[in-house]
């Protein structure tokens, strides 16, 4: 009798012991596998689709067009902040205003873009304005600097024009070379913008 109360004795503590192990380690395991689901396993698949997405939206035509609309837009904000003290023609000063507001946003915007795509804002042996139809020499800007007045009002307006031209070409390429839904969007708004104003300035000219 002794020695079965003994076995007894200890078995009984053996299955406590591994009993309360069990629960302990479901516990723990529980709880980490309801944090890993609510915590990490749900963003982190939501996270590589949007970012797969967000490759897969754009092809190199999407990029060359940021890249190039970026300094081309840049050289517009420059000319109209020069008629902020040059131009004396009201309509030509409320233009100017008007494509900064417009142009300034869509550079951030482009940037944004870039830097998603893992793209560089220069491409790779390009120089600042080259292959970019419309964009001013530095013999033309200076020019606009130097002039004042109503010779400036005629200037800005004929450059302008010119430069439009330029843009409207380039969204012209990316809306039937691109791929990324957004640059096609901005192209169309760049395309129906810019004519609009370029048939204002046509107009201005006509006057002045």
């Amino acid at each position: 009798m002794p020695i079965n109360r003994s076995v007894l004795r200890k078995l009984a503590l053996s299955t406590a012991s591994v009993t309360g192990a069990l629960v302990l380690l479901t516990a723990c395991g529980g709880g980490t596998t309801a944090g890993s689901g609510h915590e990490g396993a749900s963003p982190t698949p939501s996270s590589t689709t949007a970012s797969t997405g967000t490759r897969a939206a754009f092809n190199q035509a999407d990029v060359m067009f940021a890249q190039m609309m970026i300094p081309h837009h840049q050289q517009a904000v420059e000319m109209a902040e020069l008629a902020e003290t040059r131009a004396t023609d009201p309509e030509i000063k409320e233009l100017a205003q008007k494509i900064k507001a417009a142009q300034d946003p869509e550079i951030t915007t482009m940037r944004g873009w870039l830097r998603a795509w893992g793209a560089s804002e220069m491409p790779m042996g390009e120089g600042h304005g080259h292959g970019m139809p419309g964009m001013m020499t530095e013999e033309d800007m200076a020019k606009l600097k130097a002039s004042k007045g109503g010779t400036f009002d005629r200037m800005f307006a004929q450059m302008m024009i010119e430069h439009h031209d330029g843009a409207i070409e380039m969204a012209k390429t990316e809306l039937s070379r691109g791929t990324n839904p957004e640059a096609k969007d901005l192209a169309e708004t760049i395309i129906a913008t810019q004519q609009a104003e370029i048939d204002q300035m046509k107009k201005i000219l006509e006057r002045l």
